[in-house]
C-alpha cells in the first residue's frame, strides 16, 4: 500500500537515522517544503572528529555532547547549501530536545511531525509559544514495499 506523505517523510527520517553515530540515540530529521526535501540530518560528530561509536560518548549532565543533533544537522545543511527553511515541515523520529526546538523555531520551521516522544523537554511549550504546529502520528511501517511490477521478467527496451 502506498504510504501517505507523512509516512513517506517519516520513513525517510527513519532511514536517515541509520547514519547516526551516537549509540545513545539514533535520530533522523528531514526538512520538507511543498513535498520537496530540503535537507536531512542525523546525530553525528562534528566534521573531522571521532564518532561516539568509535571513541565513546562524551556525556555531560546525562547528554552526549560529542554529537550534533539531527535537527541541527538538517538546518546546517540548508545553510551550507543556501536553502531557506522558512515555512518548512520537520519530520523527526523523536521529539526534539529543547535546544533543537529553539533552533527549528529560529529557522522558521512551521510544523514538526514526530512519532516518538523524547524525555521531558520544553520543546512542546516553546513550539506552542512560537506557533509551530506539533503533530504526533503513529510510527510508520518499518518495511519497504518494493515492487518491480511488470519489470520482474527480463525485458529489453
Amino acid at each position: 500500500m502506498r504510504p501517505t506523505w507523512d509516512e513517506y517523510f517519516l520513513k525517510l527520517a527513519m532511514l536517515v537515522s541509520e547514519r547516526s553515530t551516537c549509540p545513545r540515540m539514533h535520530c533522523g530529521c528531514v526538512l520538507v517544503k511543498e513535498k520537496q526535501i530540503l535537507a536531512t540530518g542525523y546525530n553525528g560528530s562534528i566534521p573531522g572528529d571521532e564518532h561516539c561509536e568509535d571513541a565513546g560518548c562524551m556525556v555531560v549532565d546525562n547528554h552526549c555532547v560529542r554529537t550534533i543533533h539531527a535537527e541541527m544537522n538538517a538546518i546546517i545543511q540548508c545553510s551550507y547549501h543556501g536553502i531557506s527553511s522558512h515555512g518548512a515541515t520537520a519530520y523527526v523520529t523523536n521529539m526534539p530536545c529543547t535546544n533543537c526546538a529553539k533552533a527549528l523555531i529560529a529557522a522558521r520551521v512551521k510544523e514538526v511531525v514526530i512519532f516518538s516522544d523524547y524525555h521531558d523537554t520544553l520543546a512542546e511549550e516553546f513550539f506552542n509559544k512560537a506557533g509551530v504546529k506539533l503533530r504526533r502520528i503513529s510510527m510508520p511501517s518499518t518495511s519497504i514495499n518494493y515492487d518491480l511490477g511488470s519489470y520482474t521478467s527480463a525485458k529489453k527496451c
